[in-house]
Formats: C-alpha cells, structure tokens, sequence
C-alpha cells in the first residue's frame, strides 16, 4: 500500500467539547477505581486489552445491567477461543426486562408511516403492551426454547412482540419482508417455528404489496406451525377472509387470549437464564451457499451499549432514526438502544419516493440527533443529489453512520460538504455471527476520509492490505449454528483458516499516520 497516499489522507472532521462525554465518564470510573491516569482513547483502548476481565465487569457495573444473579466469572481467557468460553458464567437475567428498564413518560418510539399518521408510544406505555402480548402468548402455550417466525416491516408491533418472545425465554427469528415465499422457506424451516408473526402487506417503492398470499405459502409448508398471526396495516384489513390461512388470526383477536375475564392482564414475568441461552436466530444473507441461522444469545447488550453509549454519544436525550430492516442484524441492534433509553423513530417506507428532501426533512421533523443510513442508499442519495435545502436546518442532527457495506470515500466528501459540517459521521461495519460492529467511530476522536476511527480488540499490522480477523475472545460472538451439534460446522466455517482467530473473509488496512481502519480487528498480513 502506497504509505504517502495513507499519510495525506485529509482530515474532516475534529469533536468539540459537546462529544464524548459518556467516554470521559467511563474513562473516570477506571481511573479511579484502577488509581492509574489515562492520557487519550489510544492509552484507554492499550489498558482495556491488556485487562479484559475488568473492562467488561466495569462495563456491566456502569450500564447498569439488571439481573437476578450476578456472574461468578467475566470470563476464563485460558480456554481457547475456537471452543467458544463462556461469557458471565452463573449469571441469570432475562433480555426483555433490560429492555424495558426505562418506564415513565419518556418516548420509547416514535411512529411516522406516511399517511397513516404520526403514533407515540412512551415507555410506560411500551412495558404495557409487551406484558399484554407476553401475556396472550404464555396463555397460547409458547414455552421456553420456542421458535418464534417473524415477517415484517419496521413497525412498533414487531419491536413489541420481540421483547415478549424473549421475555419468556422463547426464540425471536427475523426475516426480510421483501423476500419470496421459497426464499423464507429456506431460512425458516430449519427453526421450525411455532408461531408466524407477520402483516397483511408491506410498503414497497410506492406501493403496498399484499402478503396474504405468500403467507398462506408459507403457513402450508411449515408443519411445525400452531398460529399464524397477522398485524392488520389498516383497520379495514380485518374484514378480510383468512381463513384459507391455516391456524390464523389478526393480531387483535390473538392478544384477548392475554386479558383475563374482568380486562386485566397478570404481571410481567422474566423468565431469567443464562448469558448464553438463545434469544435472536439471524439469518446470513445466502449469497455463498446456503443462508445459515446463527444463534445469538445475550452477549451482545453490552457490546451495544459500549458501542451506542460510549462510541456514539447515544443517551436518555438521543432521538434515532433508522432504516433498518427487520431481518438484517442492524434491526435487532437497532432495538438494544432501548437499554440506553433513547427513542426510536420507526419508519417502514423509504424516503426516496416521497420527495428528493424527504430524510433531511424527517430528520427536522422528529428532531433526530442520530441517523443510521445503509451505505447502499447513502451511496443513491450522492448520486440522486438529493442534499438538504435552505429549508432543512438539520440543527438536531449529532452523528451520522452508514454501514451493512463498504462506505465509499466520496460519501464522506458528501456528508462534509452537501449536508452538515459538524456531524460526526463514519461508516460501521459488522457482521451478521457477532451481532456487532467490527469497527467504528468515536466521539473523542477525528475522523478521516473513507476511514472509522476507532480499534477493537486485536493486534494490529500497520500499513498493509490483510485479512480482518477477530483474535480474542469476545461477549457477543454467536453461541453457535441451528442443528449444528457441538459447533462443529460453525468452527469449521469461522476458526479453520487461522486457528485460534475468527475470520469471515473481510479485508481491510491499518493506516499508521491517522491511527484507524478500515477495519478494526487484527489484520493478518497477506
């Protein structure tokens, strides 16, 4: 790699003293606590992977983890990481009540669908619905261990039904709604699910799309089916005849099941298993075989509160908007900023077909601080030159990130000079087996063209193209493949090529003038 190429990469942006404060405060627990004295993120992140057991008991302490049962151990680093350690051993908690920890007044979502309106839903009000929805599926007979099929677009009733699957200790597994009734098929039969949860049509372009015939595809080629439930897009939906739809219902009726004679609903209940005990299946794109189903567990929550709090500056003040859709693993993140308490605003339509304005223009509208864009359509707004007008002051808007593929350096130039000069904005990038960033931005840091800012975990080899791979440990790395007894198949697809370090086949380079990457893990030289 041409080194002077790397050392004149400019600079775009620099944060005021409004940005990181989150960082600084976990920074001062450390040094404390520690009584040692950390000069700048670089210093911070050489402390943390030099002690790996404290950064992450800090990091439960500090986000303020609820559990029944507190770990015995963060973690054993003698046992090698191909046969995957368990994270916070004895440990006993449930996700659903860490999502739920906010209650009051305070905006949980934000509905904005168009012409269907504008809906607010606070937290009080979200811990209402999740218990009334916990509670029809507890009465249908849904148990732990059980598989729960979703198909949907970004609505609040996904969100909703999600955090009540978990509650009870059950199995949530997304799937994109755009996808062809074979397609779902081919993901979903391997789970054998027993509920389908879906809707009656999704936005598309300009349009709405009917699904009530791919539902009844679907319904038909899954014998583990016990209930089919369908989320109404609009009242006059549930005129409609579905009974060519096996073991169906619209949502209403399905969640009387969970109100007792007199109206009530009985109390929320946790079901509290271990850090390791599956809540998300999510679905590989297929694209090289197969669509594999990865589990995850509740490793991920605080790797996403370390990322969304401490890296993105997102807080109880945040307002989020998001395209992301349900079944990609941005969506089940996307859900985790409600243990930061933050609000959502839940849009199912794309803005490209309303008017060439129409994101900065919601941006305002809902007083968005932060906005995650798939790099795909950051990339079509650039070439659309779709840029904000005299009339988008986008003065709410804090952080940008793209991300779910390559960001091209030319987005940068974009953002900077078409849309806001002091915006933090960098591209994330993950992978769907880790349910997290492999690399990102930092609040306390710059950022540079075409470049995140921040390292992970990993030992670096500067200035030269390589592999990226993941070399220790992490809480949030999958539990494992569905049907793939003792891991097998999942160590030979992720731990075969360099034994001991997880690699999925991304490349990236360190760049030794600016300090940050294209990617963030160890990168072994080619």
């Amino acid at each position: 790699m041409n080194n002077q190429k790397l050392a004149d990469n400019a600079l775009m942006w620099k944060p005021s003293k409004r940005f990181g404060e989150p960082m600084r405060k976990f920074k001062q627990v450390i040094e404390n606590k520690y009584n040692i004295n950390i000069d700048d993120y670089w210093d911070f992140h050489k402390w943390s992977i030099e002690h790996l057991p404290e950064l992450w008991a800090e990091l439960w302490n500090f986000a303020g983890i609820l559990y029944s049962k507190k770990f015995d151990k963060v973690i054993d680093l003698n046992i090698p990481f191909d046969e995957l350690p368990v994270w916070f051993e004895g440990a006993k908690l449930n996700l659903a009540e860490n999502l739920l920890k906010y209650r009051g007044d305070k905006l949980a979502f934000v509905i904005a669908n168009g012409a269907e309106g504008k809906e607010r839903l606070t937290y009080s009000q979200l811990f209402e619905a999740s218990k009334l929805y916990a509670s029809a599926f507890r009465k249908f007979g849904l148990k732990k261990g059980d598989v729960v099929a979703c198909q949907m677009s970004n609505r609040k009733e996904a969100i909703i039904a999600m955090i009540a699957v978990i509650s009870i200790g059950a199995i949530w597994a997304g799937v994109l709604s755009l996808l062809g009734s074979k397609a779902v098929l081919s993901r979903i039969r391997q789970i054998q699910p027993k509920v389908y949860f879906t809707i009656d049509r999704i936005p598309h372009e300009r349009k709405r799309i009917s699904m009530l015939e791919k539902i009844r595809e679907i319904s038909e080629g899954l014998p583990s089916l016990r209930k089919v439930i369908i989320v109404p897009s609009n009242e006059d939906v549930q005129s409609k005849d579905i009974s060519a739809i096996k073991n169906s219902c619209f949502l209403d009726e399905f969640l009387q099941l969970g109100r007792e004679k007199d109206g009530s609903v009985l109390p929320m209940q946790f079901e509290q298993v271990s850090l390791n005990h599956p809540v998300y299946i999510i679905f590989t794109s297929g694209t090289t075989g197969p669509p594999k189903a990865i589990i995850h567990g509740m490793g991920f929550l605080l790797p996403h509160f370390r990322d969304f709090s401490l890296h993105m500056d997102s807080g109880e003040s945040s307002v989020w908007f998001s395209q992301s859709s349900l079944g990609w693993v941005s969506w089940n993140a996307t859900a985790s900023l409600l243990f930061c308490g933050a609000t959502l605003v839940l849009f199912e339509e794309s803005p490209f077909f309303r008017n060439s304005t129409s994101l900065w223009e919601l941006i305002d509208q809902y007083r968005a601080t932060h906005v995650f864009i798939p790099a795909c359509v950051l990339d079509e707004y650039r070439k659309r030159g779709e840029v904000p007008t005299k009339d988008n002051n986008l003065e709410s808007l804090k952080v940008i990130i793209a991300g779910a593929s390559f960001v091209k350096p030319q987005n940068y130039d974009f953002i900077y000079e078409k849309v806001k000069k002091d915006v933090m904005f960098s591209s994330l990038c993950g992978c769907t087996e880790t349910m997290g960033s492999g690399f990102l931005p930092d609040a306390t840091l710059p950022i540079y063209r075409g470049e995140s800012s921040a390292l992970n975990l990993g030992k670096p080899v500067f200035g030269e193209m390589g592999e990226a791979v993941i070399s220790n440990s992490i809480p949030n790395m999958a539990v494992g493949l569905w049907n793939d007894k003792d891991n097998l198949i999942f160590r030979k697809n992720y731990f075969s090529k360099y034994p001991g370090k997880f690699a999925t086949g991304d490349y990236g380079i360190m760049n030794p003038f600016t300090m940050v990457s294209s990617y963030v893990v160890e990168v072994m030289k080619l």
